[in-house]
């Protein structure tokens, strides 16, 4: 396989079963499914969560799994009897613990004869182009070898301006840097309510689009103690792979093996878009934003409804510090924030070009001035 091959199953996705037949998925486990504050790593959850993605893998399915719990996982041997808010204690915590979560993943799957690795990434490892070009061939040659990798956010060098929030949010990146024919999403919930499941609520079996959730109040962490994400940034997750072309599936770590098999079990979410490039997704999710440049209404109307390149006739001011290449956003008259694209030339330069047309600032400005400010192969739509 090339690695600019797409691993895409041409059948139907708007149902379960694509998880019996994928041939790639991204799985992500939560810390509340496998580590606890006073006990550490349990060997027991971690134990039978490997023994099903084993049993997929050696089935012949391509799993990712994207493991949260390394933080989670050095705070007994540190003596900690809370996760820490300060970053260098996460640091530390991740430094210790990620060690050990890899040894049980490496034992555990090891049983089955499967081969695991380590695959730590930052934000700033997808946000440059070249960065997430290497982490995809790095991702891609491991499936090719029949290897598990276990990707996890680097916490021990991340810094807060480089994060991912959650490795909720990581995994549905993830799930499009590979291609992947699916994502599924595991917590300590079994499904997503309409209301606290105490109370007599009725799980959501399937939600075609954000609107299916509109009445619905969505849960925050949990009582554990030692995640980050709740139900919200797996509901985010989903919908973000969902939108990109990737259906996902929000259930618990006890219903992993029903999952895979495609039975119903959790919350589905149905694809609602087409399948998104990778550059795109960088572009939406991880650029860097440097600057914004506003539009007047014609240009608004050009880029949201038209999907043109974005010429300089229609900027009618330029906000930010940026170079030719860096991402900008693009912003409507009322300030909501149309697109994000990459800017063909810096700051110093625009102003001098706005409300222009290609042709004329071709002649006034010599050869180089007459193109787009966004073509529309560098833009995307948020």
């Amino acid at each position: 396989m090339s690695e600019n091959s797409a691993v895409i199953i041409e059948e139907p996705k708007d149902d379960r079963s694509v998880l019996a037949r994928a041939r790639r998925i991204v799985v992500k486990v939560g810390s509340s499914s496998l580590t606890s504050i006073k006990g550490g790593i349990s060997e027991e959850s971690l134990t039978a969560l490997a023994d099903v993605l084993a049993a997929k893998h050696n089935a012949g399915t391509e799993i990712i799994l994207v493991s949260s719990g390394a933080i989670s996982a050095g705070l007994a041997p540190l003596g900690l009897v809370k996760r820490p808010r300060d970053l260098a204690t996460q640091q530390a915590a991740a430094s210790v613990g990620q060690g050990l979560l890899m040894a049980r993943y490496t034992h555990a799957f090891g049983a089955h004869g499967v081969t695991v690795s380590q695959v730590l990434l930052t934000a700033d490892d997808l946000m440059r182009r070249s960065h997430h070009a290497n982490a995809f061939r790095a991702l891609n040659r491991l499936l090719n070898l029949g290897v598990v990798p276990v990707v996890n956010e680097n916490d021990t060098v991340a810094t807060h301006k480089i994060r991912f929030g959650d490795n909720d949010r990581l995994s549905a990146l993830v799930a499009h840097l590979v291609r992947a024919d699916a994502l599924i999403l595991l917590s300590d919930v079994d499904s997503i309510y309409d209301g606290p499941p105490a109370k007599g609520a009725k799980r959501i079996s399937q939600v075609d689009g954000p609107e299916d959730l509109e009445a619905v109040t969505i849960g925050k962490p949990g009582k554990a103690g030692v995640g980050t994400g709740g139900m919200q940034t797996k509901v985010e997750a989903a919908i973000m792979a969902a939108d990109s072309g990737i259906p996902a599936l929000v259930t618990s770590t006890a219903n992993a093996a029903a999952a895979l098999s495609g039975e119903d079990v959790g919350t589905w979410f149905t694809v609602n878009s087409g399948r998104k490039s990778v550059r795109m997704m960088w572009l939406a999710h991880l650029a860097h934003v440097q600057g914004r440049l506003f539009l007047d209404d014609g240009a608004v109307h050009a880029v949201r409804d038209n999907r043109n390149s974005l010429l300089p006739a229609g900027i009618s001011s330029v906000d930010g510090n940026f170079e030719a290449g860096d991402a900008v956003e693009m912003v409507a008259g009322d300030g909501t924030v149309i697109a994000r694209g990459l800017v063909n030339y810096s700051s110093e330069e625009l102003p001098q070009m706005l409300g222009r047309s290609t042709v004329e600032l071709g002649e006034s400005l010599g050869r180089g001035f007459d193109r787009e400010v966004v073509h529309i192969d560098d833009l995307v739509l948020v």
